[in-house]
């Protein structure tokens, strides 16, 4: 099958979805995330594979969601079409083991994706963020919950409220990665 938002590829028994938007930094967007669920019906089909690993690049797993793609919409239609939700619990109902390795910013929604992973390896350069609150809205794909299910109520919400960003080793301290 092919796709237009992601690199999808094989070694093994592991699939491989790389989230490939270069330019918007893997900004989610719809069609990214029905390539992304597409590719994850396809390997829970195939038997051969064991286990998935999500990525990004070097510089980004993925900036968070796509404004663009959401800002001529109300807050109505974002909510009757499940804008964000729709194919993003894919990766909860997956039945096989699902693995995030994170380079480079996840942020907002980038940072919710990777947490819906099964486990989640952070590059040395990974850095972690719910910084919806900068455009005035709080993380809108369970972002709120599973953080503070790796990182404790305080240090959750302190990084939903102030936008503050979280380094790798941080990370790794705190238990998200």
């Amino acid at each position: 099958m092919a796709y237009e938002n992601i690199l999808v590829d094989v070694k093994g028994p592991v699939g491989i979805i790389a989230l490939n938007r270069p330019d918007a930094l893997n900004a989610l967007n719809t069609g990214l995330m029905n390539d992304l669920s597409n590719a994850l019906d396809q390997f829970e089909a195939d038997d051969d594979i064991g286990a998935v690993v999500i990525t990004g690049s070097e510089r980004a797993f993925a900036a968070g969601a796509d404004i663009k793609e959401m800002l001529p919409k109300s807050y109505a239609d974002v909510y009757a079409e499940d804008f964000i939700t729709r194919n993003w619990e894919r990766v909860t109902t997956f039945r096989k083991p699902v693995l995030a390795a994170v380079a480079g910013y996840a942020l907002g929604g980038g940072c919710e994706l990777a947490m819906m992973c099964d486990t989640l390896i952070a590059a040395d350069n990974a850095k972690f963020g719910q910084p919806e609150i900068q455009l005035g809205i709080i993380p809108g794909a369970g972002g709120t919950q599973r953080l503070t299910r790796f990182v404790g109520k305080a240090k959750a919400m302190e990084m939903c409220l102030t936008g503050r960003m979280m380094d790798a080793e941080e990370a790794e301290r705190s238990g998200l990665a």
